[in-house]
């Protein structure tokens, strides 16, 4: 007998009805909050759309799925809700059957999942299968139902955080340093050859006293800046001599190469950078990391914080209900997606826009006047001298700016705070990416379900 089975796979076999314990679980699931999310998530669609549903007749080769394709999907959706890293969730699996009703599985007590590496494939898997527009088509055909006032949206851009350490030149110079020793030192001990001689000991306790500085000055910083500089040229350039004179030797791995060329990209823009001398240079597709090469800074131009390190990522709303108009780890003028946004609109809901909401940087003038050809109403401030007395276009530009006010960002610090998209905890650009995709809409299944219950409540009454 199979320790973890389908709920689908199972009949039931107790004489006693009583006794079936399962279908009082089953009876509270469907009237918790994780219930009616399965309600009205198009779970087996987006299998479909995620390419998990075989159309073929024939049957699939290898070992069966612990979880069925729609498991897989209310998995991530289970995990953004819950905010658990994996192991953590396994562990709750284990023993809550909501959570195993939610994922349409059922485990044996006696047989625990034991292996988080399991939940780590299926994320892995769906992250490489990620189709974000046609995803939200389907979402949105299934919510529109519970969703009002469709001809009016609300739009604005926000960064979704990478957890990372802030990065400084001298931090990023001296893992690139610690990475490419690493390498040199691994290679030398696969040759059987002496370690090629280098400063690192003395660059590391230098390093570790500017560290422990409070306060830097420009000497102090200028000199470190330039030992790290000094110190890993030479480490690139005896890996490359290694590499060179023994290339039949293969001594990197293909993923140990790609650390290396990112190593090397990284010194040539900080020594481009330390060259020019001027510290507010703005440097192209520039590395702040070598574990994670695809984040770049993103200047917000906040009170808080200036520069954030993470996804930039251009939403939609509509009645309260998020959908991603544009996500990437470059920098962009949100202000020139108002047009995207329409369109992206008109194929979700099959209708045109007749209101729109967004703040200063969408005011562009190539917007006003698109908005004008199409007769939408916006909250733009109207250009000019302002007028004494107000009319109707006046109130209602103002009540789109308050809602985009309190909505829009309301939105944004629902998901970050309550559904892990404050510091996104992901090793990969297409992990992180699917993270993201799922921390909003699960947020949005969350808002519909307390939309459920409220219409079943008052059909009840």
């Amino acid at each position: 007998m199979s320790k973890i089975r389908n709920f689908a796979e199972i009949t039931p076999n107790l004489p006693f009805s009583e006794f079936n314990f399962y279908e009082l679980y089953r009876e509270t699931f469907e009237k918790s909050e994780l219930g009616r999310m399965k309600k009205i998530l198009p779970l087996h669609e987006m299998a479909e759309s995620f390419g998990l549903v075989s159309k073929s007749m024939a049957p699939k080769r290898g070992r069966k799925s612990y979880f069925t394709p729609e498991g897989k999907v209310a998995l991530m959706f289970l995990k953004m809700r819950t905010q658990m890293s994996f192991p953590k969730l396994m562990e709750e699996l284990n023993g809550n059957i909501h959570y195993q009703l939610f994922c349409d599985i059922l485990i044996d007590p006696v047989h625990p999942l034991t292996n988080y590496k399991l939940l780590d494939d299926i994320a892995a898997e769906l992250a490489g299968r990620l189709k974000i527009q046609e995803l939200q088509n389907l979402l949105a055909e299934a919510w529109k139902p519970y969703m009002k006032n469709l001809d009016t949206m609300y739009t604005d851009a926000t960064c979704y955080e990478s957890e990372m350490r802030y990065p400084t030149d001298q931090k990023l110079l001296w893992e690139c340093v610690e990475k490419g020793y690493d390498l040199m030192c691994k290679a030398s001990r696969q040759l059987g050859i002496h370690r090629p001689r280098t400063k690192f000991l003395d660059v590391e306790k230098a390093n570790l006293t500017y560290r422990k500085q409070r306060k830097h000055n420009k000497t102090q910083t200028r000199r470190i800046t330039r030992r790290l500089l000094d110190l890993l040229g030479k480490v690139l350039r005896e890996i490359r001599k290694m590499d060179r004179e023994h290339e039949a030797a293969m001594l990197f791995t293909d993923r140990e190469k790609q650390t290396i060329d990112i190593i090397t990209k990284a010194y040539r823009q900080q020594c481009n950078h330390f060259q020019s001398g001027d510290a507010r240079e703005s440097i192209p597709n520039r590395i702040v990391s070598v574990s994670k090469p695809y984040v770049r800074p993103i200047v917000r131009g906040k009170e808080t914080k200036n520069v954030e390190f993470g996804a930039k990522c251009n939403n939609i709303l509509v009645d309260g209900i998020s959908f991603i108009e544009k996500l990437s780890f470059n920098a962009f003028n949100e202000g020139a997606r108002l047009p995207h946004c329409i369109k992206i609109h008109r194929r979700l809901f099959g209708m045109d826009a007749k209101k729109i909401g967004g703040d200063t940087s969408y005011a562009g003038t190539a917007n006003r006047d698109l908005c004008k050809e199409l007769k939408i109403q916006t909250s733009f401030v109207k250009r000019g001298k302002p007028f004494k007395e107000m009319n109707e276009k006046d109130f209602v530009r103002q009540e789109l700016a308050r809602v985009r006010a309190t909505a829009m960002e309301g939105s944004f610090g629902t998901q970050k705070e309550h559904y892990s998209m404050r510091r996104i905890k992901a090793r990969r650009k297409e992990t992180e990416i699917l993270y993201i995709f799922f921390g909003i809409h699960t947020a949005n299944a969350v808002l519909l379900a307390e939309r459920l219950m409220e219409r079943q409540q008052e059909e009840a009454a």
